[in-house]
Order: structure tokens, then C-alpha cells, then sequence
């Protein structure tokens, strides 16, 4: 889920926390915006340690990756938990033979200042839409779903009034965000979920919220990233299968996969096992908020789900190679379309395509929901990195940008050009 994708906040949204009570964090409470960010380095392949410069960090020594590799992405790591302003950030790096790489910046809580875990969880928005678009494309191999159906077959009467029509808007047309449908975050702000962070969000109310309003254009003739779209694809599961969408994405991909870091968690508002504070800064020199605990059915298929470094890698592995799709069914969600982004982003079926600078392309997707960023992506060939920063929004412009740096330089190895 796309949370506030602007980093500039709306104001008032910091008076409105205090009001509630929302944990604030002072300026004071921010050691890393004046020294040096400290970076752990751990890699699963190593066999022995060595102390790192700081006294808080330690590397160990593996082949898995090339040290030029490490020397760029710590920077990177750096740049984020200093001049971007996240309290912390972490990457894990996965090459085709198994190998994985951890580097971790910051602090997972700016209270205690607790270091990031290496085998931390996390909030991870709208990469649920890759999860959710994976169920979907399967459905279609079994030959339960038709991709270019109208949504009405499926979710009759559901889509519906002020010019929205699910007779004239397929199931393709939603997973690749063509469809026209008003995007959700455009009319349930930021203020309305912190008027209570803990409430459940039932799926089809939030549908109903976005389709009070007009379509932003005639299905099939434009792009434009909504979320409504994945909130109705999470519909069509349960419709479909009689099972909500998490059921079928633990039962189709998780289970198979052994992703055991990874949760659909309906309403529960706790992240289980090792994992970083997530913060939202509401104003340029606001005070960070604490906004950890969050009901994530406002999200739901958008964007509800918790995965980790580990997790995420392994599954965007299997997914672009093949191991969870028939070879129709992949090509289709690799089908891209422009965005009109300058980077050359493309977008498939819950799936983006990114040139590397090292030629190539990276297959993956973003994720912004209160509290957390990230970013994974995968080649072909079999590499696979995932970025997180436990601050959104709130950072700064470049923090996007150093993340898509940081995923791009461990994709492109020691192939740099």
C-alpha cells in the first residue's frame, strides 16, 4: 500500500498524533543524525567473525559477496540512517547459489537504541500486491479466472455507480493498474487512520469509499497506481476460492516456500519475532512518531502484509523463475506497460520491471505503509536483494532514491559499468 507517497506530509497531522497520544520521539532522542551510522554486516555463508571499526558492529568474512559491493551498499546504508533521516535501514542480498549478505545501519528503536536485527520483520506495503497478483495468476492457470473477464463475472453489483463499472473493467485491467478505478488513498487520508490506528478496515467499505468517486479515466487507456484495484482483487480470491486472500496466499506460496518470516495478519497490529520500530516524521522538523502498532486490514490485499529480507528474496526468486507460476501465466505478469516514470519503470501484474545500470532488468516491487519502506528486486539469473528503512514517511526526497540505489548495486554485483 502506497501510504503518503509523498515525503512532504499534509500538516496538521502532527498536532492531530499529540492530540491521540502517539509516541513522539524529540530531536534529542536521534544520535544518528550527528555521528556516523554504524553498519553489521552478516553473512550466512561465513565461517568465521572478525570485530568490526565500531564497537557495536560485526562483520564476518564470506565469498558470497564482493567486498567493492559491500564498501557501495554500506555507504549507501549510511546516506539512509544520516542525511536521509531513517532511524535505520537494512539490506540482504541473495546470489543464484544460495549465499546471502545482511548489512544493517542505524537503530531498530531510537529509545533504546537497539541495534536492526539482522533477521528482522517488517511491514512491507505494497509488495503484497506481488503476493496478491500471484494467487490471482494462478487461479487463471487452474482455469478458475479468465484475466480479460469483466470484473462483473466475478464480483457482480460490487463495481459500481458514479461511472465505475465492473462490466467494463477486466481482472487484468486491476492488477496492472489500468483499469481506471479512483485509488482509495486519494479519499481515506492519513488523519482518518490516526483518528484510531487499532480499527478494523472491512475490505469492501474501503471500496466502497474509493468508488463514491469517478473513475480517473476510461478503463484500458491509461496507468495510474491504485490500490482499490488490489483491495478487489483480494475479493475476487474469496469469491472465487470461498477463502480469504491470506488463506490462499499461505496455503499457494508461503507454505510451499517456507517463508517462516512471513504473515498475512488480518487485524493483529503486533509484528512477530525481531523487528525495527516503525516511525512517521508528519513535518519536515517534526519529532518522529511510533506507529508500530497499526491495524493492517486499512491496507488489507493493498498492502497488509509483514515478510523479511530473507522471505522476500526467497519469494521473488521462486516467482521469476517459474517455481510458482505456469509459463503462460509468468509471461503474462512480465507483460509490462510504461508508467511514464524517467527511471524507465515498467509495470506487469503486481509486478514492476526496472533497467539495471549494469544492463539487465530487476523485477520486484515498492512498499510504503505507515511506519516502513521497501524495496526488493530479482533478476532471471538468480539475484535477489530487498531494502527497508523503519521510517515512512518522513524522509527525505533522496531516501527513495538511495533505496533503488542500494537494491540496483546488489543486483548488478561486481558488474558495475
Amino acid at each position: 500500500m502506497r501510504v503518503i507517497k509523498r515525503r512532504r506530509v499534509r500538516g496538521g497531522l502532527l498536532t492531530l498524533a499529540v492530540a491521540m497520544g502517539v509516541a513522539a520521539v524529540t530531536p534529542a532522542d536521534m544520535p544518528w543524525r550527528n555521528t556516523a551510522a554504524t553498519a553489521t554486516v552478516a553473512e550466512s555463508t561465513a565461517a568465521t567473525s572478525t570485530t568490526a571499526t565500531s564497537t557495536t558492529a560485526t562483520s564476518t568474512t564470506a565469498t558470497s559477496t564482493n567486498a567493492a559491493d559491500h564498501t557501495r551498499l554500506r555507504a549507501l546504508l549510511h546516506r539512509l540512517t544520516t542525511v536521509d533521516g531513517a532511524p535505520g535501514a537494512l539490506v540482504e542480498v541473495r546470489n543464484r547459489h544460495g549465499g546471502s549478505s545482511v548489512l544493517t545501519s542505524g537503530v531498530a528503536d531510537v529509545k533504546s537504541h537497539a541495534p536492526i536485527h539482522r533477521d528482522s520483520r517488517f511491514r512491507i506495503g505494497s509488495m503484497t500486491k506481488s503476493f496478491v497478483a500471484t494467487v490471482v495468476l494462478q487461479l487463471v492457470g487452474e482455469h478458475r479466472v479468465a484475466l480479460d473477464a469483466p470484473v462483473e463475472r466475478y464480483l457482480p453489483g460490487v463495481v459500481r455507480g458514479h461511472g465505475n463499472d465492473g462490466r467494463r473493467i477486466t481482472v487484468r485491467q486491476l492488477l496492472q493498474h489500468t483499469s481506471g478505478v479512483p485509488d482509495i488513498l486519494d479519499y481515506l487520508t492519513p488523519r482518518e487512520i490516526l483518528k484510531d490506528p487499532l480499527a478494523h478496515h472491512d475490505t469492501r467499505d474501503l471500496v466502497n469509499i474509493a468508488l463514491a468517486h469517478p473513475p480517473t479515466f476510461k478503463p484500458g487507456t491509461g496507468w495510474r497506481y491504485s490500490n482499490t484495484g488490489y483491495l478487489l482483487a483480494g475479493m475476487l480470491i474469496e469469491k472465487v476460492t470461498g477463502h480469504t486472500y491470506g488463506e490462499e496466499i499461505r496455503r499457494r506460496i508461503i507454505a510451499p516456500l517456507g517463508l517462516r518470516e512471513t504473515y498475512v495478519p488480518g487485524d493483529s497490529s503486533s509484528i512477530p519475532g525481531p523487528h525495527p520500530r516503525g516511525y512517521v516524521r508528519p513535518g519536515e522538523d517534526a519529532p518522529l512518531m511510533d506507529l508500530t502498532g497499526i491495524n493492517p486490514s486499512v491496507a488489507g490485499p493493498s498492502g497488509s502484509m509483514i515478510s523479511s529480507g530473507t522471505d522476500l528474496n526467497r519469494f521473488l526468486d521462486a516467482l521469476v523463475r517459474g517455481r510458482l507460476l505456469r509459463p503462460a501465466q509468468l509471461r503474462q505478469m512480465m507483460n509490462t506497460r510504461p508508467t511514464g516514470n524517467p527511471d524507465g519503470r515498467a509495470y506487469g501484474l503486481g509486478l514492476e520491471s526496472r533497467p539495471l545500470p549494469c544492463g539487465g532488468i530487476s523485477w520486484g516491487h515498492t512498499g510504503d505503509v505507515l511506519g516502513y519502506e521497501t524495496i526488493g528486486g530479482a533478476t532471471v539469473e538468480g539475484r535477489q536483494a530487498t531494502v527497508m528503512a523503519n521510517v515512512d514517511p518522513g524522509g527525505t526526497d533522496a531516501q527513495d532514491d538511495d533505496m533503488r540505489a542500494a537494491v540496483q548495486t546488489a543486483l548488478c554485483g561486481s558488474r558495475h559499468p
